[in-house]
């Protein structure tokens, strides 16, 4: 078999240059290239291009799912949570056990390959109708390939660039890096798409600017991504929600702060398969949401980096020195009290904490409501979890119940840009222009509502649910402290702002710093459970990169070849 895309399906077939003559009436019910060849076609193909956004093709949801969790779990940021032979696979992927036959990696592959193949079709499509400009669709469907190809770049780091004319034979070499074509496809989106759309979750040359910025980013060519990132924040269209949780609820879908999301629903479709399929194991394994998994739970090292000084300012160098207060080992019918310390408020937005409220269900009790306590720490995941005021909006009904949710996944969000135009300044620009950047970031944090307390009837009080300090950093604190604090202060912003988002696992390995900061979380793990679990585990350089699927190469009859450091 000669295409890499061979055990791709995809929902939409359009098929050029048929030629049977045994019927001349197109069969009812099937779309094929005479019914597409207007703009309707044109769109719904570009539709089925931007559906792969949430990864799922093939296989199990969660296998491919672009909201970034599982890619979590191999950091400091998350356990993988449930029990160790649930999911072996990805028991595997958080040991660090990374082989080349791991399903997860190839149904990651084959999902994110799809978007590409879908993304040509869209411009094989428009580009063989004759008359009509389709040039902002062409510049849509370039910006989605740039978007799967990027994701490939960043996991795999040697891909196969597959462009329109490939589609048919698309099993081309991986030889290297690809970033020049990923650049001149967001190149082609600044330029040919508008800086609105009609409709949301579509994108615009201003999310294409904002992602052309981050692929700057990647490589290190700080200058480009400063002028970029520039441009954005001082004439784009975003802005910081008031609310910090406003991105994790139905009501905050594609609010100011959304520069791209994946756009999900429940309700009125079979199985709920416009839900968030991709992350049906994430929420909590007991409790409220009658869910089975439990996996994704934040790691003590996380919650240790919610702790602030007097000031109001993060332990930069000592927060993992002290754990906050848990209830690891702690029965829930013995009494037990949250952490009295100074806290970051966007530590109960992003953890579950026993002695809090979860998402207006109530007090999180503690141990029934965890499924992987033993191996996965006392907390929860909370960002992804549907709120009980939004369950008619948000919680699925289909085949996976309740662990199904109509929530958006943001794959870029306003803080999120700000943060990393916060880095490139640092590396290569102002060290004050950053530390506004991180402020701003900080003083939304500072403003926002707060986590209430509970009394005994489970009703809020006006009391915080704990001792939230919060602050800015003093003008000039960058400037004066030099590149080095800086940067220290730069990285567990995007720690705290975006915990459990997905974004971790790419961030240690864009600051050169996974294995080292693997290593020492590994040794700090196995303090923190008073055990060996981790002790074997080794990080190295070569895991800066997933090794190919060795069923993606054998697919090409060995035109893909392994990267270096997995032969």
């Amino acid at each position: 078999m000669k295409r890499i895309l061979t055990l791709i399906i995809l929902s939409v077939v359009v098929s050029y240059g048929c030629n049977d003559d045994f019927t001349k009436e197109s069969p009812k019910g099937t779309l094929n290239s005479e019914v597409l060849q207007n703009a309707e076609g044109v769109d719904l193909l570009l539709t089925s291009a931007y559906g792969l956004l949430d990864g799922f093709i093939t296989g199990d949801p969660w296998q491919g799912s672009s909201d970034g969790w599982w890619l979590d779990v191999t950091t400091d940021d998350a356990h993988k949570g449930s029990t160790d032979v649930d999911q072996p696979d990805l028991q595997r992927l958080q040991m660090y056990n990374w082989t080349a036959d791991n399903p997860y990696l190839f149904t990651k592959w084959v999902a994110v390959y799809g978007g590409v193949d879908r993304a040509n079709s869209v411009i094989n499509l428009a580009e063989s109708i004759e008359g009509q400009d389709f040039s902002a669709k062409i510049a849509e469907a370039r910006f989605l390939r740039a978007h799967y190809h990027f994701e490939l770049q960043r996991l795999w780091g040697q891909v196969s660039y597959i462009s329109e004319a490939d589609q048919l034979d698309p099993n081309i070499p991986n030889t290297g890096a690809i970033w020049d074509k990923i650049e001149e496809d967001y190149q082609f989106a600044i330029d040919n798409l508008p800086t609105t759309q009609p409709v949301p979750g579509r994108v615009t040359s201003w999310t294409a600017k904002a992602f052309l910025a981050k692929v700057h980013l990647e490589q290190h060519e700080y200058t480009e991504a400063i002028a970029l990132f520039t441009d954005v924040i001082n004439n784009g269209p975003y802005s910081l929600a008031a609310e910090f949780q406003d991105n994790f609820t139905w009501a905050g879908k594609n609010g100011s702060e959304a520069i791209m999301s994946i756009e999900f629903a429940v309700g009125g479709v079979a199985n709920d398969a416009n839900g968030n399929q991709g992350a049906t194991l994430t929420h909590p394994g007991g409790g409220p949401y009658e869910s089975c998994c439990g996996f994704y739970q934040p790691s003590q090292n996380l919650a240790n980096a919610f702790q602030t000084d007097a000031g109001g300012l993060p332990l930069l160098d000592t927060y993992a020195d002290n754990d906050i207060a848990n209830d690891a080992g702690i029965s829930e019918n013995d009494p037990f009290t949250p952490h009295a310390g100074n806290l970051d408020p966007r530590i109960d937005y992003t953890i579950g904490r026993r002695g809090i409220d979860f998402n207006g269900y109530g007090m999180n009790p503690g141990q029934s409501w965890v499924r992987g306590y033993e191996t996965g720490g006392p907390y929860l995941h909370k960002k992804g979890s549907y709120k009980k005021e939004e369950e008619d909006q948000s919680k699925g009904s289909g085949s996976w119940g309740q662990q199904s949710s109509g929530l958006n996944y943001n794959i870029m969000r306003y803080a999120d840009l700000l943060l990393l135009a916060a880095e490139a300044e640092i590396e290569g620009g102002s060290l004050a222009i950053a530390e506004g950047y991180v402020n701003e970031v900080r003083n939304r944090a500072k403003n926002m509502t707060y986590v209430k307390e509970l009394d005994v009837n489970g009703e809020f009080t006006a009391n915080n649910a704990a001792n939230y300090v919060i602050e800015p950093y003093p003008d000039g604190t960058f400037t004066a402290q030099g590149q080095a604090y800086a940067r220290k202060a730069m990285r567990l912003e995007r720690r705290l702002e975006l915990g459990m988002e997905g974004h971790r696992y790419y961030d240690i390995r864009r600051y050169g710093e996974a294995p080292s900061i693997m290593n020492a979380w590994l040794v700090d793990e196995d303090r923190i459970f008073g055990n060996a679990r981790f002790g074997s585990v080794s990080v190295s350089d070569k895991h800066n990169y997933l090794p190919i699927p060795i069923r993606a190469i054998d697919l090409s009859n060995g035109v893909l070849t392994q990267n270096d450091n997995w032969k």
